[in-house]
């Protein structure tokens, strides 16, 4: 299996020269079985721009496994080339959210006039749009085990991805807070988050926040790098990738996170845009 980072951002886009060696894109993982194109893209913030790239002018087919509705896991769908082309097909799915809306219709309470041009029916080539509930589901030629992970402002899912030899937890956003402080005050290490992360390659999680500011800005729906750690050593994973940092979060801040978990009892990266990984 193999991860490329396309955008690793949360929130909004941090453009600069502040940002350059991290990257500003927000979030997007595109997920290929080694040697091949990606077929399973996690996310689609303005990091999905960058996948058409991978493709070396072929287009998209494949699925599109959204965490959830917000704008910078959404924003890039309609500039992501490879997918808005008469040849294109696309399955996007995101969570089910248990009002009887459609997928479609649910995404287009941000994709449609009067907030944008078109609705996410009129991209071009073969589009179609379903729900995700908590489970296992099929998605680009790999299996995915989907639970429900707290998170402010609508229903979001963490996913567990394998090709039958390798596996990749993707868990943003993430507030474990939500459910109580937990053992460290960073949150609560609670069932789902550790089913997902139980014994991955590799775990991608949020780390929008550093433990000294859950305090004051947890209650916006993030998690720290600390719990990120945590949870990968509690559940046995045999990396952690920080990423959804924050927008004002600089490159040299980041190099002091990278830092600060250099003698961590997990490996830790600290993820950049076009960061590719083997699994």
């Amino acid at each position: 299996m193999r991860l490329t980072f396309c955008g690793v951002r949360g929130s909004t886009p941090a453009p600069g020269p502040d940002f350059v060696r991290y990257g500003g894109h927000t979030s997007c993982v595109a997920v290929a079985h080694d040697g091949a194109a990606p077929t399973l893209i996690l996310d689609a913030g303005t990091g999905v721009r960058r996948v058409t790239a991978l493709l070396n002018d072929q287009p998209f087919t494949g699925t599109i496994l959204l965490t959830h509705l917000h704008w910078d896991h959404t924003q890039g769908l309609p500039f992501f080339r490879a997918g808005d082309r008469d040849d294109a097909r696309v399955t996007l799915l995101l969570p089910d959210q248990q009002d009887g809306t459609g997928a479609e219709e649910v995404l287009a309470r941000v994709m449609s006039p009067p907030h944008f041009p078109i609705r996410p029916g009129q991209l071009r080539g073969s589009w179609s749009f379903g729900a995700v509930s908590p489970g296992e589901l099929e998605a680009g030629g790999f299996t995915v085990q989907a639970r429900e992970i707290p998170h402010k402002g609508g229903r979001t899912l963490g996913y567990r991805v394998s090709d039958g030899r390798s596996v990749a937890a993707y868990v943003t956003d993430h507030c474990p807070t939500a459910l109580g402080p937990g053992p460290d005050g960073w949150g609560e290490y609670h069932a789902a988050a550790l089913e997902l992360a139980a014994g991955a390659d590799i775990v991608v999680h949020d780390a929008q926040l550093l433990a000294e500011e859950v305090a004051a800005e947890a209650a916006f729906g993030h998690a720290a790098a600390d719990y990120a750690v945590a949870l990968a050593e509690r559940a046995g994973a045999r990396q952690v990738v920080l990423f959804h940092h924050r927008p004002d979060r600089t490159d040299d801040a980041l190099d002091q996170l990278a830092q600060r978990f250099a003698a961590a009892p997990v490996p830790v990266i600290v993820a950049t845009e076009e960061q590719v990984l083997h699994l």
